[in-house]
């Protein structure tokens, strides 16, 4: 889909995945840049660069060296720190500005005190803003960051700026059989007991899923967690075609492809397969297991509620009593992502000197005769 956008607008692009150099813009994957050598190139972009989250991910040193001596470097994703604020400084340090580590040092303070029970279920942060960090550490962001939501952000108006309404749905499964010892179902704590907790709902929350596409001759984009998940909808949903990690590239593109042009009704894969960078507008209805990933909720819904889209879209969210927890995390993360753009584009102004209040008078103003 990159090649096809590049060449909507007359861009030269060449796709490679064996680190030949043609001129021009080369795309290849994340997998395939060990492939190539980097004086061949002035910059590099990364698309989805979240890939970089992780402290002490392979893949984040891969990228990070292979930068290191561009005079070019650009990151663009959505969801720049779905997790944590402290994961901005993998970013920082790819595009050459402070280490994470030196980020966490100058801005944070690793909580001693922190409940070694709360780490395990990950319901704490381990990092925690310095006494009066918290402002530094946002302006210190905005020095190689830009933030956008809205044409607003940047001073102008939103009037055209408008997408179809996005309904989100919660489905709670009553589960026939409780957890082992237990008379009536109660909420898994911990992840040993959600893994246990999704593994015997399994049955109940894919007969849901079912429910909720067939029959509609509608489009409908299906995400899953688990291989046994995807089996399951696969034989509940007559003609949906499923994306699974077994298949070989060729044959994910090829499916991908289908369902974008329409010749599959419904798709089956999991987020980490399908849930970044793909174009999928024609589909106005999105299901969706939650997990403690909002990364994956955020990017698998874009691919449907994005512009390009003509009518509204549908999100049900299946899951049971027993991850409630597992949903107000993700809940949680939401919010927490949204505060981060906030933080970023009030201070992004600041340093812009956009007057956002400004921006909103239409109609000229008339000044009192006594002034």
């Amino acid at each position: 889909q990159t090649i096809g956008e590049a060449e909507k607008f007359g861009i030269r692009a060449t796709r490679e995945s064996h680190g030949i150099v043609h001129g021009g813009i080369t795309v290849t994957n994340y997998e395939r840049l060990h492939l190539f050598n980097p004086a061949d190139f002035a910059g590099m972009v990364c698309d989805e660069s979240s890939i970089l989250k992780s402290f002490d991910g392979v893949r984040r040193g891969e990228i990070t060296a292979f930068m290191r001596k561009m005079k070019y470097r650009l990151l663009c994703t959505a969801t720049a720190a779905p997790n944590d604020y402290t994961e901005l400084g993998t970013s920082s340090e790819a595009l050459g500005y402070l280490g994470h580590m030196d980020m966490l040092n100058r801005f944070f303070k690793n909580d001693s005190n922190t409940s070694a029970v709360g780490r395990k279920y990950g319901n704490v942060a381990k990092w925690r803003f310095k006494g009066h960090a918290e402002t530094p550490f946002w302006r210190w962001v905005c020095s190689w960051a830009r933030a956008i939501r809205r044409p607003s952000d940047l001073g102008f108006g939103d009037a055209r700026f408008v997408l179809p309404p996005l309904t989100e749905r919660e489905h709670f499964v009553e589960v026939e059989t409780p957890a082992e010892g237990m008379l009536f179902a109660l909420p898994a704590v911990g992840l040993k007991e959600q893994r246990e907790e999704r593994r015997r709902s399994l049955d109940d929350r894919c007969a849901n899923i079912a429910d909720l596409v067939n029959g509609t001759g509608k489009p409908a984009l299906v995400w899953c967690h688990l291989n046994d998940e995807g089996d399951r909808l696969a034989e509940l949903i007559p003609d949906a075609t499923q994306v699974s990690g077994g298949d070989d590239d060729e044959a994910k593109e090829a499916a991908f492809l289908a369902f974008a042009h329409g010749q599959i009704r419904v798709l089956i894969t999991k987020p980490k397969i399908g849930a970044w960078g793909l174009n999928f507008q024609h589909c106005g209805h999105v299901t969706f297991f939650p997990s403690h990933s909002f990364e994956q909720y955020y990017q698998g819904v874009r691919r449907c509620w994005r512009f390009g889209q003509t009518q509204p879209v549908t999100v049900d969210v299946v899951t049971t009593e027993g991850e409630r927890g597992v949903l107000k995390n993700l809940q949680r993360k939401a919010a927490q992502a949204d505060t981060m753009f906030s933080h970023l584009v009030r201070e992004m102004n600041n340093v812009l000197h956009i007057d956002r209040a400004a921006s909103d008078f239409a109609a000229p103003l008339e000044i009192p005769s006594w002034l």
